[in-house]
């Protein structure tokens, strides 16, 4: 069973440890990290959950996300999760994540990046992933409206495709 590390509010690591199902303790959080994929398109690379994934089965999602594990900081987790769901080595070393969303009982660290990729070469882990294509933000949103794709609020992802476009806050 994966083991996840818990953390204070202000991140900092305890020594206090859970596996995957068991509920955070109160007042604890653990980590969390998603990695959307844009090519110089400005489409993101996005997945499809297998159909007997728990929670939202065959649902198309962003590139990857996952828990962080024992041991991990957030980029060793972002790195590891498009390695084992892409069979794509990253390298994330000297990068941060553009958003850490926090939630009731975690952190969620989004890491954007671009890269062309043939996902003709991507070897997909069957226990998580059924399918990977290329989507613009228009068929991503549509996608959501047809209840295929997780659903994210439709400002979530004009953030993230805004981020990928000007890597800022402001408008460009």
């Amino acid at each position: 069973m994966e083991k996840w590390d818990l953390y204070t509010i202000d991140r900092e690591k305890i020594n206090h440890v859970i596996t995957r199902g068991d509920d955070v303790p109160k007042d604890l959080y653990h980590l969390v990290v998603h990695v959307c994929i844009f090519n110089a398109k400005n489409q993101m690379l996005i997945q499809q959950r297998q159909s007997f994934k728990e929670g939202w089965p065959n649902m198309w999602d962003v590139t990857v996300g996952g828990s962080a594990i024992i041991g991990e900081n957030s980029r060793q987790a972002a790195m590891r999760e498009v390695a084992e769901e892409l069979g794509l080595k990253i390298d994330l070393e000297n990068t941060s994540p553009v958003i850490t969303k926090y939630f009731s009982e975690g952190f969620d660290d989004i890491y954007i990046l671009e890269k062309e990729i043939d996902i003709s070469k991507l070897i997909l882990q069957y226990e998580e992933v059924q399918a990977v294509k290329w989507a613009g933000i228009e068929e991503i949103l549509n996608m959501i409206g047809l209840k295929k794709f997780i659903p994210y609020d439709e400002s979530f992802i004009h953030f993230l495709f805004h981020l990928h476009r000007t890597n800022s806050l402001y408008q460009k």
